[in-house]
């Protein structure tokens, strides 16, 4: 867990990604959560389908029903990565009807598109 100050907002950030075995203890991070940042490897594309089941998952959960989705279109910098049209065609996000989301081009190691995704997270949350 770490704290992040962005816009005068401080995030309570979790890194729940790891092992299959250990993804059903996520749903203790959940409550009293206001948004969500889905990180994708797009340069993975052999796993964007198995990222989309986890995400729907993610979205279908009680108490994440209110929750923004911020999501990181990652490794942009990789040659062969999905452009961010194709991350969100890949995981499904214009279905996406009942909840503000947004998707930004990212390359973590670069520091490319991470400020214009917390930008856009915090006007959402300061106009809630």
């Amino acid at each position: 867990m770490e704290t992040v100050t962005y816009n005068n907002i401080k995030f309570q950030v979790w890194d729940l990604g790891g092992q299959t075995s250990i993804r059903p203890y996520w749903r203790c991070y959940f409550p009293n959560t206001q948004a969500i940042i889905y990180v994708v490897d797009s340069s993975d594309v052999e796993r964007i389908s198995f990222s989309r089941q986890e995400f729907h998952a993610i979205l279908e959960e009680e108490e994440l029903k209110d929750a923004a989705i911020l999501v990181y279109a990652n490794k942009q910098d990789l040659p062969g990565a999905l452009d961010a049209a194709a991350v969100s065609e890949g995981l499904g996000l214009s279905s996406i009807k009942n909840r503000q989301w947004s998707i930004f081009r990212a390359s973590a190691i670069k520091g490319e598109g991470l400020f214009e995704g917390l930008e856009w997270l915090s006007n959402v949350l300061k106009a809630r």
